[in-house]
């Protein structure tokens, strides 16, 4: 059994996915929905995924846990609620109560879209950090390498509260360089209460020349860092299409972890993300 830990889905027709910008970015300017990835996801031999937002419009999360409650390929989501706000509280129980609302596993928000790279450290932020952890959720931290230290020190001070680094924290894998992400991606790791998803390695890369051998030095200090049960698969489909089809990059991840043993790779493709979003 597989797990992809991380994907996303989106309506154009519904609202405007308004970071789809750019020539590069057209490719994934379209409708991606649940039927389009199935028939993917199950030729690749991936039975349950973890469905993650893509905006920060409090709407999003509803439909997304409908979503859930009527296909069973997905498994659980990660949904956006404001932080800040003062009743989040109230709000995370709310959400728990819709349909489908037993699916919401996490939170997360698009840090690497806030231009103060302290911003996980405000006394507000760090308020909706700790009711997330009190809701029994976990929180999803896409950060740059830049904003690792204030993620590093949200971790330290929120024992209770697992955080799950999405995308390695985006390594700069098309310029070759290790230095200092390998660096601060171990000081996250050295926190008991932190996880790290393998996923969206492949748009960190050449889109169009990436190789598994550009991606290994990544994973290697990932799994190094991290070990096989704290490190958990996913595609990021579609926004992987800009560089790889979901067969190819499932494919990449299996050729990445081949060195493990067999108990180490059910963790990595399964375990990790069961235990650690309650699937």
């Amino acid at each position: 059994m597989t797990v992809d830990a991380h994907h996303h889905v989106w309506d154009l027709s519904v609202r405007d996915q308004d970071w789809i910008t750019g020539p590069e970015l057209q490719p994934i300017r379209r409708d991606f929905a649940v039927t389009d990835l199935e028939p993917e996801a199950r030729a690749a031999g991936v039975d349950r995924t973890v469905l993650v937002q893509t905006i920060t419009v409090a709407e999003e999360t509803p439909e997304f846990l409908a979503l859930a409650d009527t296909h069973d390929l997905i498994a659980g989501v990660v949904g956006w609620t404001d932080l800040t706000r003062p009743d989040i509280a109230d709000e995370l129980a709310r959400l728990r109560e819709l349909p489908g609302g037993h699916y919401l596993k996490g939170i997360r928000h698009q840090v690497q879209g806030e231009p103060d790279p302290n911003w996980l450290l405000r006394p507000d932020v760090r308020r909706g950090l700790a009711a997330v952890a009190d809701a029994g959720l976990v929180y999803d931290l896409l950060v740059l390498p830049h904003q690792f230290p204030a993620g590093v020190q949200a971790a330290a001070s929120l024992p209770q509260l697992t955080f799950v680094l999405d995308h390695l924290g985006k390594p700069p894998v098309a310029s070759g360089r290790l230095e200092p992400w390998a660096a601060a991606l171990r000081s996250l790791a050295a926190l008991p209460n932190t996880h790290c998803k393998l996923s969206g390695l492949v748009t960190e890369a050449d889109w169009k020349t990436w190789s598994t051998q550009d991606l290994r030095p990544y994973t290697d200090a990932a799994l190094d860092a991290f070990g096989p049960d704290r490190l958990m698969f996913g595609t990021d489909w579609p926004v992987c299409t800009l560089a790889a089809s979901y067969g190819e990059v499932t494919a990449a991840a299996g050729e990445l972890t081949e060195g493990l043993g067999e108990a180490e790779r059910a963790e990595v493709f399964e375990g990790t993300a069961t235990r650690v979003y309650g699937l």
